[in-house]
């Protein structure tokens, strides 16, 4: 019973950091995703009302599949994270996000080892990958703060 309540809220602390994360982001990276010349191109364009209301629809499903997941693979040391410190297990969390789900993402993106290899040039764009790394901060941080305070 303790694994399905870490993992509920696990998946609401993770869907609710990725939102606040993307919607922060946005205010800054409309280029990226909105408008006709995007600096990554290859990604649904919000402006688009198919791909919006596509997004729309398997956004938050495909955050509660991500959450489950992620939060299964953390089953095994649940103990030893709740005997930690809160400022061990936010150093933790938070780099474990930032690292496992973006940085060391085996899947190309511009800003990670992936990417930098297998991308062509014209999508590693040095002002994409900044907004991209920043998001990502903004998420690994509040992420960080919400699991290490609440789940513990």
């Amino acid at each position: 019973m303790k694994y399905l309540i870490f993992s509920f809220w696990f998946i609401i602390i993770h869907t609710s950091a990725y939102t606040i994360a993307g919607a922060l982001a946005l205010k800054f990276s409309r280029d990226l995703y909105e408008e006709q010349k995007r600096l990554i191109d290859y990604v649904r364009n919000m402006s688009d009302e198919s791909d919006k209301r596509y997004v729309e629809k398997w956004f938050i499903p495909a955050q509660i599949v991500r959450g489950l997941l992620l939060s299964i693979v953390l089953y095994p040391i649940l103990g030893l994270l709740g005997e930690v410190s809160f400022v061990a297990r936010f150093l933790f969390l938070s780099s474990l996000m930032f690292v496992y789900t973006d940085v060391g993402s085996a899947i190309p993106f511009p800003h990670n080892i992936e990417g930098l290899v297998y991308m062509k040039p014209k999508y590693l764009k040095r002002k994409a990958m900044g907004k991209l790394y920043l998001e990502m901060i903004i998420y690994s941080i509040f992420f960080g703060l919400l699991t290490s305070w609440f789940l513990f």
